[in-house]
């Protein structure tokens, strides 16, 4: 028989891993099985052991009323339980059975309903005649009752199940068994004999217990296997007759366990096992599970009393981990609100978030968090670099599909964190739009832990006559395991505060987003109110500064002999001032119908607009020497008529302030990012000091005199508003001396497509 590893066989053999439960329909031999017609009580199907236990061939039981079978005032006792939806209050009872002469075998019988709605009678010998009174059940479950109460730590909590339920049966060895969120699952408690090999603080992985029979025991809360080795029985006929389909035995006692189950028994030296479900809101939390070198039976009445012990007792656990659950949630609440009432009274609800530096951490319990929002980053705690988390936000845009996102192994599901593990091997992300995020991290916290043999050898496969079959490890020594690139996990009822806290973000963005529009919409009309009156006021100074013109103008060729040179040298600065005040006029209605309401966007030709604004200069290229060139330009969405003169009074600009004695050369560049295109004018001017940076863009600042270099003082404020009001942006990268580089971008889909901190608002994730 050849032995592989399962890890080399196609992903298909996951069905050899998990069975489907109804597909296990033979029985353990200590009891006997029959299949019954609900409406007249006859025997559908029976197990093959009918010949050792009633001394019937199952042949002859087929057909046959259960009258016939059992004694028949017995079944006219419990015939009016089995109208009852429930059977639990027929469960169990004695029954005898003839098998010869005077010889009567005692039964346990216990009654389920099938799938199908089929009877299923299980019945056990019964090793006793009486039933184990009330008082019983009361007195144990009291007693381990008063040893929880003088303790208040869990594992102390498991541990006095795990002694009183070995007390009550008599096992070699009891362990509870806890599972985590990945279904794994660690012995968190362990009472045994002094010789065998202890198993407490052992970590099991997932497959000791696959999903199915996690299933199975939801069904089933308690699971006894009295003999390990014991072949099992088949059903006569293995079909239903009346449904032509194999009865569904999920709910059966005395199903017999899947046999790799069994092979992994006999590889731990077990002979025996008891199983009692432990269980929380709907939930498997864990299991106790009993262990016996060699086989044991254990009646009905004590299994039921184990598992009343163990439903009892843990009850009490749940209790005090639901008092210690509501005292978290009533701190995160206490944090969410202060959040809430933060952002609230913020002009800004980052601003509310980050106030109070420790809330926002507090609320999760992380080591870091960052804000995305209206593409600038706010940080705070231990972080990855800005660089780092715009890289992360572009996986996360394409990974995210839900409200939330969270991973305790961030490096194992998107490689490049494997460079800030240290920082954020655990991520918690709630998305507040298309592009903005509210993201929490936890350092890698490297753990050692200790394995129940090789978990990532768990089981094989091996080749047989009938084709593969699941083999269990056969080492359960202990292994070690060091864990990288996981934090610590985060909690569902941190995941909860962040969903919730997200709620209470876009109702507050939603809120901002109203009074901004309201704000807009004011100023639409302030606006709209200014750029008439821009208009009124220079259409009106335009003629009196004319008429001032044209009389000082008069007056010097008509009294120009008269006039001293004083007096000439006056009127001329009267002029040139009067020049100077209509370029500013110009300038300053040039500037006010720039905005987005005046933009008459289209699909333009940048190359197109480049040529006209160097048309236009050509004059002044042609006088300096100056040298242009450029990058073949995009076509984007734009107001042409505006971008020719952005680029007319940038190239314009980069003519103006060259060096003395030095021809300029300008170079026009262009480069693509994700959502925008990136443009450049780069000269070799007299550049300028980075300090004056953000100044050289505000209406009327210069840093020169108009007798240095002539001009308005407005060129690059409107610059500027061309640039916002396609939703770009635009900057100065310079040096004294050195030339300067302006850059600006304006977005791949026109403005409509950009962002910015108003357009954020416009949610996409509900």
């Amino acid at each position: 028989m050849a032995r592989t590893n399962s890890a080399q066989f196609d992903p298909s053999l996951a069905a050899l891993k998990q069975p489907s439960i109804t597909s296990l329909t033979k029985i353990q031999p200590h009891g006997v099985l029959l299949v019954l017609d609900p409406n007249n009580l006859t025997v559908l199907q029976a197990s093959t052991n009918t010949i050792d236990e009633f001394g019937l061939d199952p042949k002859d039981v087929i057909g046959k009323p259960l009258e016939e079978i059992l004694d028949p005032f017995q079944v006219d006792q419990f015939k009016v339980g089995l109208t009852e939806e429930k059977l639990d209050f027929i469960n169990p009872v004695k029954v005898w059975v003839r098998r010869e002469g005077d010889d009567y075998q005692v039964f346990d019988a216990v009654f389920h309903r099938s799938k199908g709605g089929f009877l299923v009678l299980e019945l056990e010998p019964a090793l006793t005649q009486e039933n184990i009174p009330f008082l019983s059940f009361y007195h144990l479950a009291r007693a381990s009752i008063n040893q929880l109460e003088s303790t208040a730590e869990l594992r102390a909590f498991c541990q006095v199940i795990v002694q009183e339920v070995r007390k009550v049966t008599g096992f070699d060895r009891v362990m509870l068994y806890q599972f985590d969120d990945d279904g794994h699952g660690e012995v968190v408690a362990e009472e045994k004999c002094d010789e065998m090999e202890p198993y407490l603080g052992l970590h099991y992985p997932e497959s000791d217990i696959p999903k199915t029979a996690r299933q199975m025991f939801l069904s089933n809360w308690i699971r006894v296997i009295p003999d390990a080795a014991a072949t099992a029985v088949d059903l006569y006929p293995a079909k239903n007759p009346i449904t032509q389909q194999p009865t569904d035995l999920t709910h059966s006692i005395l199903r017999s366990a899947y046999s790799c189950h069994l092979e992994y028994l006999h590889n731990m030296g077990v002979g025996a096992s008891l199983t009692i479900s432990l269980m929380k809101d709907n939930k498997l939390w864990g299991l106790i599970a009993c262990h016996h070198r060699t086989p044991k039976y254990v009646p009905y009445e004590l299994r039921k009393a184990c598992e009343f012990l163990g439903r009892v007792i843990f009850s009490e656990i749940a209790t005090r981990e639901e008092v210690a659950d509501h005292a978290h949630r009533i701190r995160t609440a206490n944090v969410q609100s202060e959040l809430i009432d933060a952002m609230a009274q913020a002009d800004y609800f980052v601003d509310g978030l980050m106030g109070d530096q420790s809330s926002l951490l507090e609320l999760v319990d992380a080591s870091g968090a960052a804000v995305y929002f209206g593409n600038q980053w706010t940080l705070l705690g231990r972080t990855p670099s800005e660089d780092e988390l715009n890289y992360l936000i572009q996986w996360l845009g394409k990974n995210l599909e839900d409200e939330i996102f969270y991973t305790d192994t961030l490096p194992l599901v998107y490689s490049d964190a494997q460079r800030f593990k240290d920082v954020v091997s655990g991520l918690l992300a709630i998305p507040i739009s298309k592009r903005s995020y509210v993201l929490w991290f936890r350092p890698e916290v490297i753990q050692t832990v200790n394995w129940g043999g090789d978990p990532n050898h768990a089981y094989a496969v091996e080749e047989s006559e009938d084709g593969l079959r699941l083999s269990p490890r056969q080492s359960f020594a202990l292994w070690k395991e060091t864990v990288r690139c996981k934090s610590l996990p985060w909690k569902a009822i941190e995941i909860k505060a962040a969903l919730e806290l997200r709620k209470a973000v876009v109702n507050v963005v939603l809120r901002q987003a109203e009074e901004l529009a309201l704000l807009a919409h004011d100023l639409e009309q302030s606006n709209a109110e200014l750029k008439k009156f821009a208009y009124i006021a220079s259409h009106d100074l335009q003629e009196p500064l004319n008429q001032v013109a044209n009389f000082v103008q008069l007056l010097e060729m008509r009294y120009s002999e008269e006039l001293d040179q004083d007096a000439k040298e006056f009127i001329n600065y009267a002029v040139t001032g009067v020049s100077q005040m209509q370029t500013l006029i110009d300038d300053v209605l040039l500037y006010s119908k720039v905005d987005i309401q005046g933009i008459d966007c289209a699909l333009t030709d940048v190359n197109g607009a480049l040529e006209t604004a160097l048309r236009n200069l050509q004059g002044r290229i042609q006088e300096t020497g100056a040298a242009v060139s450029a990058d073949k330009m995009p076509t984007l969405v734009a107001d042409s008529t505006q971008l020719m003169q952005l680029f007319q009074n940038l190239v314009g600009n980069a003519i103006k302030f060259r060096r003395p004695g030095i021809s300029p050369e300008i170079h026009i560049g262009v480069e693509r990012q994700e959502e925008s295109w990136l443009f450049s004018v780069q000269d070799n001017g007299i550049g300028l000091s980075l300090e004056f940076a953000k100044r050289i863009f505000v209406i009327f600042q210069r840093l020169h005199t108009r007798d240095e270099y002539p001009g308005s003082g407005m060129g690059l404020a409107i610059c500027k508003k061309i640039v916002e009001c396609h939703r770009g942006q635009i900057w100065v990268d310079s040096e004294v001396g050195q030339g300067a580089t302006f850059y600006f971008t304006l977005p791949v889909g026109g403005r409509a497509s950009g962002s910015n901190r108003a357009q954020s608002y416009f949610l996409d994730r509900r």
